[in-house]
């Protein structure tokens, strides 16, 4: 392939044939069904067809295509498992990979953003990219003091593209339902949108990171590569080596998967109250299980380690203490105490009545991993919150209809959903509320210690 595609006209033929595409299929399904193939075969089938276009179309867009595509991966838990299965192998291979980038753009980018005497920065580049994703790719090398690093170039037109693809695929969020089955696209797609200054401003990259980096520099638990050198639209980070978390979801043993889990709801909450920023980019491509010198020693000793701050929140107080306190006052059955304050915070507009009760039931099963010692995370928790609050039947739904979200708590619900995706992708059992006691402000009962976990 060879640069990212900028003509909108052709990204915009090849993101129309997605719905198109769909409505193809069920003709043809309906066809096959009349001449006497069963239902559920061809279900399967169109599934099966419906996943590999719509993965490998976005993929191949890169930018802002395959942006919705990495958001869309942690939520596959949610769907029924006769839909999640086709999707499953697509969506793990937008976390990893997508087409490269010539190696003659490549260089022409590094010649104009590092001066034409570019080479002399590395002691050794490999041309062959380590990772290509949705803005730009990323390239292994040697600095030219010794340390080893991971060079991450932006794809030439890669903000015309975002924009494009996002404002786009937001036209086509109706018709792109079906493919994702009890998923609104339309909210996602704009939040993306929003973020797609930051997505692209490298130097903010740098400092997010470089901030994370700092404080995380002597934690036994989490690692963040150093920023080594930025320009505009490259980055120069420290190369981590590590086992991808997609990888241990696909075949970890369970120890593994408690261990990446704990590490991730850990970095989750203690991040914003460490950094004043929250990582918002969690799907699994992101993040690293580090082994140590004994990658088949005992997972106890693994570290996470967190790539890609390209788009972060910034809370300089930690996480909204309104969370924490309207977390513990439900845990305490407080409804009405509950209800004020999600009235106070915008979460229920002034002129929507609800049941301060009704409001207590639709909150109980979303926070049950808080309310025990520890909480196995599974597919099968994740699609029955998703079904209740999804189905039009339910009174969840009804009331969930009628709450608000406001902005500045777009992003952090965002980053949270996700990340209890990835927990239920990886089947991890974690002790969620010794993290939050510890990291999310209000939460904590008062009689209760704050120490930082073990």
């Amino acid at each position: 392939m060879s640069d990212l595609p900028r003509k909108a006209v052709t990204r915009t033929a090849k993101l129309a044939a997605l719905p198109l595409g769909f409505a193809g299929r069920t003709a043809l399904g309906l066809g096959k069904r009349i001449g006497g193939r069963s239902a559920e075969l061809i279900a399967t089938e169109l599934q099966q067809r419906t996943a590999e276009q719509l993965f490998a179309t976005l993929g191949q867009l890169k930018g802002g295509a395959m942006k919705l595509g990495q958001a869309l991966s942690v939520f596959e838990s949610a769907l029924p498992e006769q839909v999640a299965g086709p999707y499953r192998a697509a969506l793990t291979k937008l976390q990893e990979a997508a087409p490269p980038m010539p190696t003659k753009s490549v260089h022409a980018a590094l010649a104009e953003r590092l001066g034409p005497d570019w080479r002399e920065l590395f002691e050794e580049f490999d041309d062959q990219p380590a990772a290509a994703a949705s803005i730009g790719q990323v390239h292994r090398a040697v600095w030219h003091d010794g340390r080893e690093v991971a060079v991450k170039v932006q794809y030439p037109g890669a903000g015309e593209a975002l924009l494009s693809d996002l404002t786009q695929l937001g036209r086509f969020a109706r018709l792109l339902g079906p493919l994702i089955p009890g998923m609104d696209l339309k909210p996602l797609i704009s939040e993306l949108r929003d973020r797609v200054a930051e997505e692209l401003d490298y130097e903010l990259e740098a400092g997010a990171q470089a901030a994370h980096a700092r404080e995380f520099a002597s934690d036994p638990d989490v690692t963040v590569p150093e920023v080594v050198h930025q320009s505009d639209q490259v980055l120069v980070t420290e190369w981590m080596e590590g086992v991808p978390l997609s990888e241990v979801i696909a075949d970890g043993t369970q120890e593994q998967r408690d261990r990446a889990g704990q590490l991730l709801a850990r970095f989750l909450f203690s991040g914003a109250a460490r950094t004043g920023l929250l990582h918002a980019d969690p799907h699994p491509g992101n993040f690293r299980l580090l082994t140590g010198d004994a990658p088949d020693g005992p997972p106890e000793k693994w570290r996470l380690g967190v790539l890609d701050f390209g788009t972060v929140d910034r809370l300089p107080q930690g996480l909204p203490p309104t969370i924490g306190t309207a977390l513990r006052l439900t845990l305490d059955g407080e409804a009405e105490a509950v209800h004020e304050l999600l009235r106070d915070e915008g979460f229920v507009k002034p002129e929507i009545e609800l049941d301060p009760g009704a409001v207590l039931d639709y909150l109980l099963p979303i926070i049950e991993p808080a309310q025990v010692a520890e909480f196995t995370f599974t597919r099968g928790w994740m699609r029955a919150q998703a079904t209740r609050i999804a189905d039009p039947r339910s009174p969840a739904y009804q009331l969930g209809r009628q709450l608000n979200l406001p902005p500045a708590y777009l992003l952090i619900h965002r980053v949270t959903t996700s990340t209890i995706g990835v927990l239920c992708q990886l089947g991890a059992t974690v002790r969620l509320r010794d993290e939050m006691e510890a990291w999310v402000p209000g939460f904590a009962a008062a009689d209760e210690s704050q120490e930082t976990p073990a």
